[in-house]
Formats: C-alpha cells, sequence, structure tokens
C-alpha cells in the first residue's frame, strides 16, 4: 500500500494540469472535500491541492494549446539525474530536463517507450505529499499499456521496482508493482494491458490515479453532476473495492474506489 515513507521508486507526488485551474478546483473540492492554495510568487501559477491543511496533490493551469488536461504520477529518485540517463539509456525521453524547485526538490518529466508520461521527484525539503491512501487521496495507480511486458522491464530498469502477481477471481493474474525489496505489502501499481478494456484502449495508454472514496456510487453521481463524465463503473471487484473510472469537466482521467479493507492507521506516518 502506499504511505508517505517514500521508498526510492514509489509514488510521491501527483499534480493536474488543466486549462480552468478554478474550475478544476471547484470540482475536486465538492468531490474529495480539497481546498486549493496557490503557490504565491514564483510559482508560476502552481499551487497545492490540501486535505485538511495536508497536500494531496499539485495543480496548475496549462491552455490547451501547451497541452492536454490530465493527472501526472511522480516517482522518488534518489538522483532525478540518474533517473533520467536510466530513462534514456532504456528507451524512454526526457520531456523535461532535471530542475531544481526553489530547496524543495529537484523533478524530471518523461516519456516511457510506449509514449505515456511520468514524472519524478528527488526530496529536499518537500519529501512530497502529505497524505495518501487516506479518504480523499492518492491510494492506488494503474498503467495501461499495449504491452505490460515490456513496461515492467522499462521501470524495472528506471526504478528497480519488484512484480508481484496477485490471482484474480476467476482466472488469470494481475501484475503489481512495488519499490525494490519492499515485498508485496508496499504493492502500489497494477500494469493492465490495453486491449482488455474497450475503454482504456479507446483512450490510449497513460497512467490511471486511484482516490480512496466512501461511497463510490454517491461520488460518480457526484462527479457528473459537477460537469464531470463517468467512464466505467461503479463495479465491483471481488476483495478489493468497489470502483468507478471518472474523468473532471475538462476531460482529466481518475479513478476512485471504496477499498473493501483499509488500514488501521499507519498509511502516513513519518
Amino acid at each position: 500500500m502506499l504511505t508517505t515513507r517514500y521508498l526510492t521508486g514509489s509514488p510521491n507526488w501527483l499534480d493536474l494540469a488543466t486549462p480552468d485551474l478554478p474550475g478544476a478546483a471547484s470540482f475536486y473540492g465538492e468531490l474529495f472535500g480539497w481546498t486549493f492554495r496557490p503557490g504565491g510568487p514564483g510559482a508560476g501559477g502552481y499551487g497545492m491541492f490540501e486535505l485538511d491543511g495536508r497536500t494531496a496533490a499539485g495543480g496548475m493551469g496549462v491552455p490547451p494549446e501547451q497541452g492536454a488536461p490530465g493527472w501526472t504520477l511522480y516517482f522518488r529518485s534518489a538522483s532525478a539525474d540518474d533517473t533520467a540517463e536510466r530513462v534514456r539509456n532504456s528507451g524512454g525521453s526526457v520531456t523535461y530536463e532535471p530542475a531544481d524547485v526553489r530547496d524543495l526538490g529537484r523533478m524530471a518529466h518523461f516519456a516511457d517507450p510506449a509514449g505515456v508520461g511520468f514524472a519524478t521527484w528527488q526530496p529536499g525539503t518537500s519529501r512530497g505529499l502529505d497524505v495518501v491512501n487516506e479518504t480523499g487521496s492518492l491510494c492506488w495507480a494503474e498503467l495501461f499499456t499495449q504491452d505490460p511486458g515490456a513496461a515492467l522491464e522499462f521501470y524495472r530498469a528506471v526504478f528497480d521496482w519488484d512484480e508481484f502477481a496477485v490471482p484474480i477471481p476467476g482466472g488469470g493474474t494481475y501484475v503489481t508493482v512495488n519499490p525494490a525489496g519492499a515485498g508485496e505489502d508496499a504493492m502500489f501499481a497494477g500494469l493492465v494491458a490495453l486491449d482488455t478494456d474497450p475503454v482504456e484502449a479507446a483512450a490510449g495508454p497513460y497512467w490511471l490515479p486511484y482516490f480512496e472514496i466512501v461511497g463510490t456510487d454517491a461520488t460518480a453521481a457526484a462527479a457528473e453532476e459537477l460537469g464531470g463524465t463517468v467512464r466505467t463503473g461503479p463495479i465491483d471487484l471481488e476483495d478489493v473495492g468497489r470502483i468507478a473510472k471518472l474523468a473532471d469537466p475538462y476531460g482529466a482521467r481518475f479513478a476512485v474506489i471504496e477499498s473493501s479493507v483499509r488500514s488501521a492507521g499507519g498509511a502516513n506516518a513519518a
């Protein structure tokens, strides 16, 4: 599971690019209880979505001509420059060279060999998100891609991920990943073949973030009332929870889940 005891290779940041930041702030505020705090002078319009005063995500306004709306997942790195070199050597590309964000940390943006965007955060004074795996915060991710085996080989070369195959009720396996040596309890994402999901096949390869919620059906209905879209569900996943795949009013895709089993404390321990 995700915790804020961030290990190398685990998700430690998430941000939203949107053409309408005030509108997105209103949407996610109603849906998750977030408030938006502008970053202030020198932040370039970037700011933080907060849950009860704790940073749950970042966000910034991006004109349509500069990029499509969407969420970007960041993974912890001990060296953003080393990660960039690994990406290049493994067939990916560096779309934003490593750069310092004041004394907060060092970041870089990439694309994997299938063109899927992701990023890395090397902690400085900020280790990453203040809250994960709680109601209203990031709790899981899925990579939808044409070739999960090739994707796993790439990300393992970049972040040294381990894999763990989870049996699927009725047959088959769901391939999950976790930081090197951390064991299956530290799994944070699954890799899924695009051709197994018609909705995602139409959308193309990308990283999909999941947010923990209470009441999947009510959350999906609220998303529609607020101008968003229900892309899939709500549906039950045996021994996992009830999920729905959504999009905000500007097209950024995400998912929500009411987990069957919630961890009892410790998820955000230092």
